[in-house]
């Protein structure tokens, strides 16, 4: 278009404007704006419709002279149709490039705000409030999300970049809706899984504690630290950790349930396993190293020599016996060690402490000899006797045996207990093996030693019952002076199968001195001997073919057992118990017997029913047969003296 021509609107549009603006000063400020800039787009539209043909005609012009150009050229028909530009004919303009066309159509689209629902995109921070973040992502409005969702990053600021999610793209208001914390969820979870894969070091907010552990923010994502995967050492204040950024390693993913472990101690573990590398291939043999009290258990301390953790055992804590390291040792003291022993892969390493200093028994006094009387502290209790330390670290054992003259033996926990202050002789010394017995009993005389004085044989004594066996009862007479009560001295009458039937542990009971064997420190004893046999009056009552009343008491396969008086028990077989009409005795049944059997020694009476009445029937027999025998010998006498007579008369003829 010519300058004379722009000129020549500009000036067929001047009277409008002036009168436009003449307009303008009669209305308020707003409404001038908007009736000066209402004619100006209208203007721009007509100056559009205007320019239109004059373009076109320039273009027809341009036409006419690439005509008679090509005819100064003499260019032919063919030629000149094949390169004539018809779209600039027909649109007045020249075509344009189809790759420049959608890249002009792209930038277009950015520029008018095109975005998809659900995509991830990164946007600016325009304005911060106290309650919400303003994103501007490019698009046609801008997006408001609350402030909350930045929690984890207090320090955000006005241009910074953050991740959204355009979750609407117009909402019912015409808003854009955005959300940082889900496209925080999307991203997290494609850089926890490349975290995972590829072993990278990520940072994570500790937000809480919960059991077992602690919960990590890591990319948004709540993460869970088990309390061993805090640090390689054991952990008892976890509050320490709480809202603090630390860097982790993602060991476990949980696609299932979208759960997520993370470790700081496979960090710490990774830092020192080059140290410890370097010390495990310098470990030797009493080497002395300084270490840290790690943990402590019942069974021993473990102590971390600068990554690698060593056991110092209990026994090798101290040369004093103790009940838990705890008295020796606290968590975090720092303390050397000497190396006791490792396995051929040094992984596990044996420390000991007490063996830094010198043995107690190299510092026992020199004077102290088999004999001597030594005062110590009762450390450990056992069935079978009792330690002593005499001096620090030297101990002493006091044999059961050793600690009362009694040979009826008891548990030590019956004479002393644990931290009671003793005296002691010295039994047996061995410096060289550091070994020591030690005896109680020995300060005290000895009680047999005028045992035949004080308990001669026949002597009545009581004494107290402290225990029993099958065969007896061992009986106390005074502190280590006991003797047996065999079950047959303890009663004259009674059959006892146990004594326990008889007597209890506890119970007073007086005692004959039957026999005493000072030697074999020996003592027998009788009960039943304190009182009269019984049975030596009982021999004359109970006299063989005496006949009593008894009750039938028992009954067994091989015969009755029968009350008589007394108290006195007697057997009847079973060949014996059939009464004179045929029947046989039962038990309750009161009836006569007639001893057949007695047994002062044996306290034994054997009795009979039959007897009776089959005495009676032999007696009438008897009687009978006597009758008969002396009938017939009257008549054979008779006989005789007849035949005698006859004879002495023939023998006379025959002189």
């Amino acid at each position: 278009m010519s300058e004379e021509t722009k000129n020549t609107e500009e000036q067929n549009d001047a009277p409008e404007v002036n009168q436009t603006v003449a307009q303008a000063q009669t209305e308020t400020p707003e409404e001038a704006v908007v009736t000066v800039e209402a004619p100006k787009a209208e203007k721009v539209t007509e100056e559009t419709v205007v320019e239109a043909p004059k373009v076109e005609e320039v273009a027809k012009e341009e036409v006419a002279e690439t005509v008679e150009a090509s005819k100064a050229k003499k260019v032919t028909p063919e030629e000149f149709l094949a390169n004539f530009d018809w779209h600039m004919y027909e649109e007045g303009i020249e075509a344009i490039d189809a790759e420049n066309l959608k890249a002009f159509e792209a930038a277009l689209g950015v520029s008018l705000g095109i975005v998809s629902e659900r995509e991830v995109i990164e946007g600016t921070v325009v304005r911060k409030t106290d309650r919400e973040v303003i994103i501007d992502i490019n698009a046609k409005s801008e997006g408001v999300i609350s402030l909350n969702e930045f929690r984890y990053n207090p320090n955000l600021a006005v241009g910074d970049k953050v991740e959204v999610l355009v979750d609407k793209r117009e909402d019912n208001t015409g808003q854009l809706v955005l959300s940082h914390k889900k496209a925080r969820v999307i991203k997290a979870w494609e850089r926890v899984n490349n975290a995972h894969e590829t072993g990278e070091v990520v940072n994570g907010f500790v937000k809480c504690r919960t059991r077992g552990g602690m919960i990590v923010d890591v990319f948004g994502i709540e993460a869970f630290l088990p309390g061993s995967q805090i640090d390689v050492k054991p952990i008892r204040d976890y509050d320490q950790y709480v809202e603090k950024t630390m860097e982790f390693k993602v060991v476990k993913i949980n696609h299932e349930f979208k759960n997520v472990v993370v470790s700081h101690k496979a960090l710490i573990e990774a830092d020192i396993e080059v140290q410890k590398k370097e010390i495990i291939g310098k470990l030797e043999k009493g080497q002395v190293l300084e270490g840290v009290v790690k943990n402590i258990t019942s069974y021993g301390v473990f102590v971390d020599l600068g990554g690698v953790d060593g056991l110092i055992h209990i026994t090798d804590l101290s040369w004093s016996r103790i009940n838990h390291p705890s008295e020796v040792v606290e968590l975090d003291q720092v303390l050397n060690v000497v190396i006791l022993d490792f396995d051929d892969e040094k992984t596990r390493i044996q420390l000991g402490l007490k063996q830094l200093n010198k043995h107690p028994w190299e510092a026992l006094d020199e004077n102290i000899k088999v004999g001597d009387t030594v005062k110590g502290k009762v450390v450990v209790l056992a069935d079978y006797g009792a330690f002593i330390e005499v001096s620090k670290g030297v101990e002493g054992l006091i044999h059961v045996s050793e600690m009362s003259w009694s040979t009826h033996l008891r548990s030590a926990q019956d004479f002393v207990s644990v931290g009671d202050e003793v005296e002691a002789q010295v039994l047996t010394l061995d410096r060289e093996e550091r070994k020591m017995s030690l005896g109680i009993k020995q300060l005290h005389p000895d009680p047999w030693t005028n045992i035949a004085e004080k308990y001669p044989v026949g002597s009545v004594h009581t004494g107290t019952v402290r225990n029993y066996t099958n065969f007896g009862v061992f009986v106390e007479l005074e502190e280590g002076i006991d003797g047996l009560v065999y079950i047959s001295d303890l009663s004259w009458i009674k059959k006892i199968k146990h004594p326990s039937d008889f007597v209890s542990v506890g119970d007073k009971l007086e005692v004959q001195v039957l026999e005493l064997d000072v030697e074999g420190r020996k003592l027998n004893l009788g009960h039943k001997q304190t009182n009269e046999n019984p049975w030596d009056a009982h021999e004359e009552k109970f006299a063989i073919d005496s006949i009593h009343e008894g009750t039938v008491k028992d009954k067994s396969d091989k015969g009755l057992i029968v009350a008589l008086e007394d108290n006195v028990e007697a057997f009847v077989p079973s060949r014996f118990i059939i009464k004179e009409d045929g029947s046989k005795l039962a038990k309750g049944d009161v009836a006569k017997f007639k001893v057949i059997e007695f047994n002062k020694e044996f306290r034994r009476i054997v009795a009979s029913h039959t007897s009776i009445f089959k005495a009676q029937e032999e007696k009438n027999v008897r009687v009978a047969q006597q009758k008969s025998v002396d009938t017939a010998e009257k008549t054979t006498l008779g006989d005789i003296g007849g035949d005698l007579a006859a004879l002495k008369k023939k023998m006379e003829g025959g002189k």
